[in-house]
């Protein structure tokens, strides 16, 4: 009887410890601080204005924090098999309203970033920019 009983506790037991070891639960990843170390490295677009880039488009971006520079590799304005090369430097400021705000201006006398954005959702995959100035322009960038 007791070996009966030892066995039933011993197959209770694994029963318990297979189920808590397969129901793991979902961790969704953590929201990073905005700063020029967390966004600094390469990001690729994954979604411009919400929508998923069209078959065989990219735009690649790295920001490097030591120096606030960016460099930009993309075809979304041109033929596919030049793409382009665009470099600048971006700044972050804290704003009361939106948060952590990136803006940029681009190098050889081409101006600024069409919009500034704040950085509403930054993890160490995933970053969020949403335009200032048209809160229905989202972009999502991923880490390669």
């Amino acid at each position: 009887m007791n070996v009966m009983r030892n066995i039933k506790s011993v197959l209770v037991t694994l029963c318990l410890a297979a189920a808590f070891s397969c129901s793991k639960p979902h961790v969704q990843d953590e929201n990073l601080e905005v700063n020029r170390n967390n966004i600094s490295g390469e990001w690729v677009l994954s979604l411009w204005n919400g929508s998923p880039l069209a078959e065989g488009t990219y735009f690649n971006m790295t920001l490097v924090r030591n120096d606030a520079t960016f460099t930009i590799t993309q075809n979304m304005d041109a033929f596919p098999e030049s793409p382009r090369e665009i470099t600048g430097r971006f700044d972050l400021a804290a704003d009361e309203v939106y948060g952590t705000v990136i803006s940029g201006v681009y190098d050889h006398d081409a101006g600024f970033w069409s919009h500034d954005y704040a950085i509403t959702r930054l993890t160490a995959k995933e970053m969020e920019w949403v335009a200032v100035d048209d809160e229905d322009f989202v972009q999502l960038f991923v880490r390669p």
